[in-house]
């Protein structure tokens, strides 16, 4: 099933980026040549590929749970989610400044709860930064199944950017939100689910199954 999908290949994020690295760059180019231009093409090149955002198609698996960002599994194992206060299953996945940082919903869903919280910039690549770092928690029912995604910021991201509200009706791979440079997504659920990734597993945003549960649309 495809996503329909409102924006470019390039993140709208990513525009202001885009648009000033190329101004950038058709400056030095024409005013001092190629040879010094080069450094400013690799600056270019590693800002459209920082900011890419393609379509993606969710896989028709039952009772899926789908990852909600690009990069590499950190975590699986048995947590509590201090979201919705429970014992949970938590997947975490860690996106690295090359990885697409565009999140996705990874269920079907309403949104019962945010958070936001203010915090340190630790390596998302470590536990506690999911306790410290700044993040932004998105509740989400799904058919009676409570799913938690949460955007962590890493070393060097600034930003964490949810479009979420409360009330919104999520679809699986939905675009939600955007995190900009290194960073994770922590991912909370039912201790019904069946984890279908391992740590060190590389997944994609939308596409990799992370896990199965039982009772979702």
């Amino acid at each position: 099933m495809a996503v329909h999908y409102p924006h470019p290949i390039i993140a709208k994020e990513g525009w202001p980026h885009v648009a000033i690295a190329g101004f950038v760059l058709f400056v030095v180019h024409s005013s001092f040549g190629g040879t010094w231009s080069w450094p400013f093409w690799i600056i270019f090149a590693f800002v459209l590929q920082f900011f890419r955002d393609p379509g993606r198609l969710v896989p028709l698996v039952k009772d899926a749970v789908l990852s909600p960002a690009d990069g590499r599994v950190i975590i699986v194992e048995k947590s509590f989610d201090p979201y919705a206060n429970r014992e949970a299953l938590k997947i975490s996945v860690f996106m690295n400044v090359f990885n697409v940082h565009s999140n996705r919903s990874s269920v079907n869903g309403t949104v019962k709860k945010i958070e936001y919280f203010p915090g340190k910039f630790v390596n998302a690549d470590l536990d506690k930064a999911s306790t410290e770092n700044e993040r932004n928690a998105v509740v989400i029912d799904a058919n009676g199944q409570t799913v938690t995604l949460v955007q962590v910021a890493g070393l060097i991201a600034r930003r964490i950017l949810c479009y979420a509200h409360l009330g919104d009706k999520l679809k699986k791979g939905e675009r939600y939100g955007f995190i900009r440079f290194g960073s994770r997504v922590d991912v909370y659920l039912p201790l019904t689910a069946e984890p279908m990734v391992s740590v060190g597993d590389k997944v994609s945003a939308t596409s990799t199954v992370l896990a199965k549960l039982p009772g979702l649309d």
